[in-house]
């Protein structure tokens, strides 16, 4: 087939697959493998497009000129395929983990549940595989909506509540800020096609170039930079699944990639290297890391202690865009791979936790990984990326961007990677002692693993995120290729100190 035929497949799959999925609502097992197989068959048709990136290659795809200047169109390039790559892989698993989790806890509008998960998955595609701005906001806000009601799936007046509020900074957000923001480009650019080195160089002053970037930045609200972060924590009323949906597989990932597709293809990593326009974004994520850890510190509730840690280590995908080196941008790529394998391990353990113990608080996890031995082991190889320790794949993001901040004297973010670590640590490693540690109380006595499929697919996500340390492969080129395409430079000399010498796994 050709690279055409596999972006178009790569949007009509899962779109498909949400269609199918009503006849089936009355056959549970013919509904999930319909699921499965749709999953399945996205990962293989993206697995096609990767050659084709990887020999350099940026196939192209449009759909519709709605008038001239606004063109539906995808075109693949190594940020959008890595994206792409991780959606749809991690589709498959969060699809075994959901057959085992939505069946044990007895859930109701499963089909609707499954339906409204295809169709996100279908918005992603089209974020990660956007030619233009254009296209990216009209996926963009088709995610937004498309996982709202899955927010609100267990239709309490919590997950009611929840939902309001994810509707309203989302979709606020992009259509008050994102939205301007893009007309603003188009009015200054001329067009609002993705370019390597940007569109913007020479077009706009430094105040234009920081007020700009504060549009995008603040409109991309799913990257839950500070103040924009109140919908993650709200949203942990969803089931377990959807909050490894929002956290790892899509909704934040559409933030951070936005933000970071933006500083690469619509600013230019040299142009706002060579402008103090930017400066203020290392503080605004800086603050962002080290607050939401201290937030995260005082968390009884497990899943809102992993939200607020969500909350930081996106910000660290933040931290390093906002350095301007190709070198960081390596980094920041790395991290948005490492932080999606690494956190649907740690939301899978929470839904473990609260079917096969019925624990939701750390506060009563003593001993559990005594009887739940699968789920609190894989609990802690997630952990211990998301400090960034070794060999997990958690500490290549934090190492790049680590370098790249002493590279450019940038003491700040060097604090920030080092004091949120220990931050990390003191929010981890505390579980981990109660659950292993500790004799099981008397209600974690009873306590036995969670059904296959759900131990199953954290077993396996745990796997992935050693082996994306070990053999990062795949991931490492994209990012790479991302930061070499980040020393291109269309207004200004840049910053192309890449790679230093010896830091390639």
């Amino acid at each position: 087939m050709t690279p055409a035929t596999l972006i178009a497949l790569a949007l009509i799959i899962p779109a498909a697959t949400a269609v199918l999925l009503p006849l089936f609502s009355g056959r549970p097992d013919v509904r999930e493998a319909t699921t499965l197989l749709g999953a399945v068959i996205l990962f293989a048709t993206v697995l096609q497009l990767l050659p084709h990136i990887l020999a350099g290659g940026t196939p192209s795809l449009a759909i519709w000129t709605v008038i001239p200047g606004l063109t539906i169109a995808f075109t693949v390039e190594p940020l959008g395929m890595l994206f792409a790559l991780i959606a749809s892989g991690l589709w498959i698993v969060n699809s075994v983990y959901s057959i085992g989790y939505m069946r044990a806890e007895g859930a109701h509008r499963q089909t609707l549940f499954y339906v409204c998960f295809a169709l996100a998955i279908a918005s992603t595609m089209g974020i990660a595989l956007a030619g233009n701005l254009f296209t990216l906001f009209l996926f963009y806000e088709l995610l937004t909506f498309t996982t709202w009601p899955l927010v609100t799936h267990r239709a309490t007046p919590e997950a009611r509540a929840a939902g309001r509020l994810y509707l309203m900074m989302l979709f606020g957000a992009s259509t008050v800020l994102l939205l301007p923001a893009i007309a603003w480009t188009g009015i200054l650019a001329g067009t609002l096609d993705f370019a390597p080195g940007g569109i913007l160089g020479g077009r706009v002053d430094a105040l234009e170039l920081g007020i700009l970037l504060a549009l995008f930045v603040f409109g991309a609200a799913k990257a839950a930079v500070m103040p924009l972060h109140l919908w993650l924590p709200a949203a942990m009323v969803a089931p377990t699944p959807v909050s490894a949906l929002l956290h790892a597989v899509a909704v934040v990932k559409a933030g951070v990639f936005t933000i970071l597709k933006v500083v690469v293809y619509i600013f230019g990593v040299g142009t706002l290297a060579d402008s103090d326009g930017g400066d203020w974004l290392v503080i605004v994520a800086g603050v962002t890391v080290i607050s939401a850890s201290l937030i995260a510190l005082r968390q009884d509730n497990l899943k809102r202690r992993l939200a607020y840690s969500t909350i930081s280590q996106l910000s660290y995908v933040v931290l390093g865009v906002a350095l301007f080196t190709p070198l960081a941008i390596l980094g920041a790529a790395l991290h948005i791979a490492a932080h999606a394998v690494s956190k649907i391990t740690l939301f899978f353990a929470a839904g473990s936790l609260h079917i096969g113990a019925h624990v939701d608080d750390v506060s009563r996890m003593d001993g559990v990984g005594r009887k739940m031995p699968w789920t609190m082991g894989s609990f802690a190889v997630g952990a211990l990326s998301m400090i960034g320790v070794p060999p997990t794949a958690g500490f290549l993001g934090k190492w790049f961007i680590l370098l790249a901040a002493v590279q450019i004297e940038e003491w700040f973010a060097v604090a920030v990677i080092v004091v949120s670590t220990l931050l990390n640590a003191g929010y981890f490693l505390p579980i981990l002692y109660r659950a292993f540690a500790r004799i099981p109380s008397k209600d974690i006595g009873k306590a036995t693993e969670s059904p296959w499929p759900m131990v199953a697919s954290l077993l396996v996500t745990a796997a992935v995120t050693v082996l994306l340390f070990v053999r990062p492969g795949a991931p490492f080129e994209l990012a790479e290729m991302l930061a070499g395409i980040a020393t291109i430079d269309a207004g200004g000399s840049g910053v192309v100190q890449f790679p230093p010498e010896g830091t390639n796994p």
